[in-house]
């Protein structure tokens, strides 16, 4: 015969008894990673090997961030971080300069690129060495502003040189073409890329590099003064996660290559060896200085240039243009 057993229960104790019997309770919901939207300026290329190995490393990840990369050609990140649109993007130190003398509050929070990279190529057989013997030549220039027009005035005006020591043609993106067929006597390029592809193209050439002859703030990140004020450990975490990545990819250049290729369509198959030395001439760029470190000097001279060419009206405060504050500590 089964015996059956009766129990009285208090009414506290009943209802955790049926509290214990019911459904489990919902958990609350706990935040996802946040997802970064990065305007590069760029297509995807090697030179953004700290980025591409930072997320491939999980560096990302472990700050609780998702980069969504923006190659957008008609994506202007300065003004969408202004905006306060977007938290970050990448941007050249004139770029600052220019967007905050129009009153827009974006800073500058890590200096990627320690040496500024424009540069004059010119055929070793042309005799053009030195910024003196640009006199009376034909320079091709991509356009008559941006980086590439900034650095070469920077070049004359270090060189004590008056801005029409050369002609200037504009030519677009097509320095290695116009060098070619001799249409030019000197193009203005990036050192990191145009004077590989030319020799790969069997040109030897003289490159006239601009951080050679003057220190110039360069390509790093940018925020804005909302975001700082805000949602400082936002930009703390995004600086270390692609410190990081800057870090290992000057560390191992060969692997930093195979991670670019997971994120550069056809790198593998196509110019192998002119990337590699793209990749590896830009590393020297980066690593020529204190990583992540913005330097006074390049940026009062970057203003003193913009000044010249009547680019900004009057000094600005260059305390509020950039900062070292965030970068992680050594």
């Amino acid at each position: 015969m089964m015996r059956t057993w009766h129990t009285t229960l208090a009414p506290a104790a009943l209802a955790l008894f049926l509290a214990g019997c019911g459904p489990a309770a919902t958990p609350a919901p706990t935040a996802g990673p946040r997802v970064i939207r990065l305007p590069m300026g760029y297509i995807p290329n090697v030179q953004y090997a700290p980025f591409y190995v930072a997320v491939e490393r999980g560096y990302f990840q472990d700050e609780g961030l998702v980069i969504d990369f923006d190659y957008s050609f008609e994506t202007d990140g300065i003004h969408l971080v202004a905006a306060g649109e977007l938290p970050f993007t990448l941007a050249s130190a004139e770029q600052v300069l220019l967007a905050r003398a129009q009153g827009l509050p974006v800073v500058y929070v890590m200096n990627w690129w320690n040496d500024f990279p424009v540069a004059v190529a010119a055929p070793e057989s042309s005799g053009i060495r030195v910024p003196a013997d640009l006199a009376g030549k034909r320079v091709g220039v991509p356009v008559l502003s941006g980086a590439s027009y900034i650095g070469y005035r920077a070049l004359l005006d270090a060189a004590g040189l008056p801005p029409d020591t050369a002609r200037l043609d504009v030519i677009g993106f097509t320095q290695v073409e116009a060098l070619l067929s001799g249409t030019v006597d000197a193009v203005v390029v990036y050192a990191n890329n145009e004077p590989i592809q030319l020799e790969a193209h069997g040109m030897d050439v003289n490159v006239i590099r601009v951080a050679d002859y003057v220190p110039l703030a360069s390509n790093g990140l940018v925020t804005n003064e909302a975001t700082l004020a805000s949602d400082p450990e936002l930009v703390r975490s995004m600086l270390r996660a692609v410190m990081r990545g800057l870090n290992d990819a000057l560390a191992d250049p060969e692997e930093a290559f195979n991670v670019c290729e997971l994120f550069v369509e056809g790198l593998a198959e196509s110019e192998t060896a002119v990337q590699r030395r793209v990749l590896e001439a830009s590393m020297r760029f980066w690593d020529s200085g204190p990583l992540g470190v913005s330097e006074p000097e390049a940026w009062e001279n970057m203003q003193r240039v913009l000044l010249g060419m009547d680019l900004i009206p009057t000094p600005l405060d260059l305390a509020a243009a950039y900062t070292n504050e965030f970068l992680p500590q050594p």
